[in-house]
């Protein structure tokens, strides 16, 4: 190896001489290195070095000795040595640090690292500990000790309806009887004033002339304005139904016939007293008509809410309501508070026609305008507005709601039910999902005992303790073992960690004592040996500490009222939910005892029994139920079913017939082809639309 040095001066040395210290430096090891070397140094006392002028600073700068000696005396000269390479780096490195001005460098003792590192981690100690990052690629695993977010709080539940300030049953049945009989007799004699003038055209339209009418305009147009007159007289509560429900932001067809009346007289006064009567006949007899249905849908309406208010009113606490539940509808207990504030909610038609009939109004004011003064014909425009109104305002558009409601009302007022108007039938038929229970598809009187064993147990006590059992299940057996425990003397027991089974029956504790009760299937399950002579197929059997005490045989009857409520829940599309305690009541069962095409959901043990707890998803009363039995609730359900669909079909081809004869009635008009837009035409084209109506509200009540 041939080392070099700044002086470029070549000593071969020989290679073991050198440490790793020494080869560092000899090739210009770094100054770090050299620092750090005379840290790690021992401090030796070293020569005073010579004294060096000051230089003005915060630091001192220490000169590099010179390598020459002041000549002695009286010494003879020395030959020339070699430089020391380790010296000469030395050297070099003490004139970089006084170039630099860093300071000489100061000894570490142990008790100054020991001071620093525990100042660190205090230090340490002090700061904020920062949240750990959990990304998708952090690799810090979760501490322990992290707080875990807190669980989601349950969604609040709704707000209850309000129910506001409503009179009683009776008073409102009262109030709804005497609107009734004022609006009772109000359509045969509006008829008779009406069908005057579109009999005098139909024959005319058969080329028979009809003395005092045919030929003479005036005369009609006389004619046609009394006959006017007397219809709106006796139709007067068309008026006050469309006004008043504009008061209540309510646009019904009743304002729009009221409307087309209106101005179909003004059309007749103008041309009598302008003493033009035209040539054109005027489209009186239409509004004739038209005030003649609507004042039939009133009538027909306030026939519907007596029927369903008389029918509510009969019992100021009715054995049965139905509700509307998150499952479908349900047969419950309760009061009647809250049954008129929703029978007196508006139905489905009203809600669209205020919807859609202002536009349908707008819509005529402007094509009567374009028909007429657009065509260079301004003295038409009240001849065209009679003639478009009428087609807006369609002879089926009071009857959309009316009709069907009275059908329903009136059958189930027969039958001992009530259902409180759209809403009620709408909340309860949204689902088409009905609970049932063991009382509704075995009523009283349809479960009978056909006999009893007793095994080490007295006729007694085995009674007493399954008629307690009984009890705290809820079942339909309660009201069998209620008369067993009447006839032979015994009395219910409290029974203590009362539970059911999926297997089909119960356990609790009576006396310190366990009791099961259930069929046969569930006591082979629970370990209790049956005698080999006992095969009963809806058998209830009792167990005392694990043995047989008793055993019942159950016959259940079925009847012909559930048979045929079952068969029209099929026919409507409607799913029964059986909600059934008593261990023997199976879909099996029910297809052996009723027909054998009715499908029926069993739901688990757990939702049979929160089904069956009805106290716990009250809601507002929307039926009343008068009678018990399943019938009953059937038809009310599928009756509201039917209800909705009439209604909503019967609003949507009205709606359509009316913008459709606006717009047809639009493009003749404004073409002139009055021959084609005659009265008796437009006539024949709104009971073509009305037909429809009267089907399905006809429909309504059969099933």
């Amino acid at each position: 190896m041939t080392p070099k040095d700044d002086h470029q001066l070549n000593t071969p040395v020989p290679e073991d001489d050198y440490t790793l210290e020494e080869i560092l430096a000899e090739y210009g090891g770094s100054l770090e290195h050299q620092l750090l070397r005379e840290a790690e140094a021992p401090r030796a006392p070293a020569p005073k070095p010579p004294a060096v002028p000051a230089e003005p600073g915060p630091l001192e700068k220490p000169e590099a000795q010179s390598t020459s000696r002041p000549p002695a005396e009286a010494s003879p000269p020395e030959p020339p040595k070699t430089p020391d390479p380790l010296q000469e780096a030395e050297q070099a490195a003490a004139a970089d640090v006084a170039r630099l001005n860093i300071p000489h460098p100061r000894p570490i003792s142990l008790e100054d690292v020991v001071g620093s590192t525990v100042d660190a981690v205090m230090e340490e100690a002090r700061e904020p500990i920062l949240p750990p990052k959990h990304g998708l690629f952090s690799r810090k695993p979760l501490e322990d000790t992290e707080s875990l977010p807190p669980p989601p709080e349950p969604e609040p539940e709704p707000d209850p309806e309000p129910i506001g300030p409503e009179p009683t049953l009776w008073e409102a049945a009262h109030d709804a009887r005497q609107l009734y009989i004022r609006r009772k007799h109000t359509v045969l004699l509006p008829l008779f004033t009406a069908l005057p003038p579109t009999l005098f055209l139909l024959l005319e339209r058969y080329q028979v002339k009809v003395p005092y009418w045919s030929g003479d305009r005036e005369v009609q147009c006389a004619v046609l304005l009394a006959c006017l007159v007397l219809t709106a007289l006796l139709c007067r509560h068309v008026f006050l139904k469309g006004f008043g429900m504009l008061l209540r932001r309510r646009c019904v067809a009743e304002l729009l016939v009221s409307i087309s009346a209106l101005v179909s007289g003004l059309d007749c006064a103008t041309r009598l007293l302008g003493g033009q009567a035209g040539e054109t006949m005027p489209y009186a007899s239409v509004s004739c008509l038209g005030l003649v249905f609507a004042q039939w849908g009133v009538r027909r309406e306030s026939k519907g809410n007596y029927d369903m208010l008389r029918a509510a009113s009969l019992d100021e606490e009715p054995p049965y309501l139905v509700t509307n539940t998150l499952q479908g509808a349900c047969k419950q207990r309760g009061a009647v508070p809250g049954f008129f504030t929703t029978a007196a909610r508006s139905d489905a038609a009203t809600l669209w026609q205020t919807a859609l009939l202002p536009a349908f109004l707008a819509a005529v004011l402007v094509f009567a305008g374009l028909s007429s003064a657009g065509q260079e014909r301004g003295g038409d425009f009240l001849l065209n507005l009679s003639a478009i109104l009428p087609a807006a305002a369609t002879f089926s558009l009071p009857l959309c709601w009316a009709l069907p409601w009275s059908k329903l009302s009136e059958h189930l007022q027969k039958t001992g039910c009530a259902v409180a108007g759209w809403s009620g039938a709408q909340k309860i038929s949204a689902r088409r999902r009905m609970i049932v229970t063991d009382t509704d598809l075995f009523p009283p009187g349809t479960v009978q005992l056909n006999g009893r064993k007793l095994y080490g147990e007295t006729q007694e006590q085995a009674v007493s303790l399954a008629a307690s059992m009984a009890r705290a299940a809820g079942s339909g057996l309660e009201r069998l073992f209620n008369n067993l425990v009447r006839s032979e003397g015994g009395r219910y027991e409290k029974v203590d960690d009362f539970s059911f089974y999926e297997e089909g029956g119960w356990s609790g504790a009576v006396k310190g004592e366990s009791v099961l009760m259930g069929g046969a299937s569930f006591m082979r399950k629970m370990n209790v040996r049956l005698p080999a002579d006992v095969n009963l197929r809806t058998g209830i059997f009792l167990a005392v500490d694990g043995e047989l005490r008793a055993a019942f045989a159950v016959k259940y009857n079925p009847s012909e009222n559930v048979d045929f409520a079952l068969k029209l829940m099929q026919r409507s599309r409607i799913q029964p939910i059986l909600a059934s305690r008593d261990p023997n009541i199976t879909p099996s069962l029910i297809k052996r005892k009723f027909s054998r095409g009715v499908h029926m959901e069993y739901p688990s043990l757990s939702e049979r029994i929160a089904f069956s707890e009805a106290e716990k998803d009250r809601d507002f009363p929307r039926a009343l139920l008068f009678r018990e039995g399943l019938l009953p609730y059937a038809e009310t359900v599928a009756g509201s079913l039917r209800l909705c669909k009439a209604v909503r079909r019967a609003a949507a081809i009205s709606l359509l017939g009316s913008w459709a004869g606006t717009l047809l009635t639009f493009y003749l008009t404004s073409l002139g082809a009055y021959e084609l837009l005659n009265p008796l035409a437009l006539e024949v084209f709104l009971l073509l639309w009305t037909l429809p109506v009267l089907l399905m509200a006809d429909w309504t009540g059969r099933y």
